[in-house]
């Protein structure tokens, strides 16, 4: 059996991003200032986070059999992501045009064939042990199986619950670590007030952490609760900046890093993403996200 530090689960994307100066409106044609491509996907984003950090990492989901699917198995790989885990077949891999404001806000418009979450049994776990799995809830057949073992095996669970959708809604009660967003918060709990939401959540999850952009986070664990303010940036590009934030995260879950020190990391390797350009080309390393520290400390 192959021992990892973390194993990701979830949904591939391929992302083209134009950087314009306004969201185009109806019937509007615009003209972009800049443009790049790359791979994407929470659960991808997430996995290449903890590559450049320097722990083993598998990523386990779909690509295509298409160009897009090419090249992003080809990222994976170049990061030092393991991907033996990945099954790859005739639907298209999904893609995503991204709109980036000069403000760093964005708008996104995402494709991928229905239902077309893996099956059960597509992709056999047995020969892997991770400290740590990481579900970004779009593959909620393989997540409830995992879940299962994880439980028996006493490794860590952490869902990236970015929205209400039937995996989210599915797994955020079974992990070890809710990690979520203040859209699935206000979706899930129909709470508009944080502090309400998390009082609600942790009723169904005792680790809870509510990522609310640059108004920072709120946290519960067990009895104890609090907040952490977000570093102060000039946003590029928000775009990954919770998937980064999630594996920055699952890095500190598995190197055994202090609470406290676990929030601030995460959401310092989240600030640095927002700096830049893109969500995978903006993902930083462990010296990089150290450095931020220092300096913001």
């Amino acid at each position: 059996m192959r021992n990892i530090d973390v194993l990701c689960v979830g949904v591939t994307s391929y992302d083209f991003y134009f950087y314009v100066d306004h969201h185009p409106g109806q019937d509007e044609k615009t003209t972009a200032d800049s443009f790049l491509s790359c791979g994407g996907g929470p659960a991808a984003n997430a996995a290449v986070t903890i590559a450049k950090m320097g722990l083993s990492v598998a990523f386990a989901g779909y690509l295509g059999n298409n160009a897009w699917g090419d090249q992003h198995f080809w990222e994976l790989k170049q990061a030092g992501v393991q991907t033996d885990l990945i099954i790859r077949g005739e639907n298209p891999t999904p893609v995503s045009a991204v709109f980036v404001k000069p403000d760093g806000r964005r708008s996104l418009v995402n494709y991928q064939v229905a239902d077309a979450a893996l099956n059960v049994n597509d992709i056999d776990f047995s020969m892997v042990k991770p400290k740590v799995i990481l579900f970004d809830g779009h593959e909620p057949q393989l997540s409830l199986k995992l879940i299962e073992r994880a439980k028996i095996e006493d490794i860590i669970t952490v869902l990236d619950a970015g929205s209400l959708h039937e995996g989210t809604h599915l797994l955020h009660d079974k992990v070890n670590y809710l990690v979520c967003s203040e859209k699935f918060a206000e979706q899930e709990t129909d709470e508009s007030s944080m502090v309400q939401a998390l009082e609600l959540l942790s009723q169904k999850n005792r680790n809870i952490v509510i990522t609310m952009g640059k108004k920072g986070l709120i946290w519960k664990r067990g009895n104890e609760n609090g907040k952490l303010q977000s570093f102060k940036i000039v946003a590029v590009d928000t775009t990954g900046a919770g998937d980064v934030f999630h594996g920055a995260f699952a890095f500190c879950l598995a190197k055994g890093t202090d609470w406290h020190e676990t929030l601030k990391f995460s959401s310092a390797a989240s600030a640095v993403c927002c700096t830049r350009a893109g969500a995978r080309t903006s993902i930083p390393t462990l010296y990089e996200v150290t450095e931020f520290l220092k300096i913001n400390s």
